[in-house]
């Protein structure tokens, strides 16, 4: 075994699929979200709702469901808004740009707002109009 192959086995046997039962469902082949040690990393979140429903030509309501869904994730995995280090928001629009950041806004403690990229591009499924994903740090559980 080389010390390649030794530092990918010691990841592999760090990482932890988080599995969100309550969260939106998942159809393509991906996880809600990843940890290795204390970090995070979700996949983008859809404003899904119901069975992957998205509230069409609504960017306030997907917007809010899409914030909803990541804090089921995020709470599924031990963690919060508080500890998110860096967001990348995806949006369909860049006129949905202030809207989204009042709605970002209102989920994070005042001046505790993570690193944040914002693009504007095409999403992969028709009508969806915003996607999330985050790293955060998960606090070690005390005793």
């Amino acid at each position: 075994m080389t010390t390649r192959d030794r530092g990918r086995e010691d990841i592999a046997s760090e990482r932890e699929i988080v599995g969100i039962k309550n969260g939106h469902k998942v159809k393509a082949p991906l996880s809600h979200a990843v940890r290795i040690g204390n970090l995070l990393y979700t996949s983008g979140v859809p404003g899904y709702f119901g069975d992957r429903q998205l509230a069409m030509n609504d960017f306030g309501s997907q917007c809010r469901q899409s914030l909803d869904n990541l804090e089921i994730i995020l709470k599924g995995a031990g963690t919060s808004y508080d500890n998110i280090i860096k967001a990348n928001v995806i949006l369909t629009r860049q006129s949905d740009f202030a809207e989204m950041n009042e709605l970002y806004r209102e989920r994070f403690s005042e001046n505790n707002y993570p690193a944040r990229t914002t693009v504007v591009s095409e999403l992969a499924i028709p009508g969806m109009m915003i996607e999330i994903e985050v790293v955060a740090a998960v606090p070690e559980k005390s005793s």
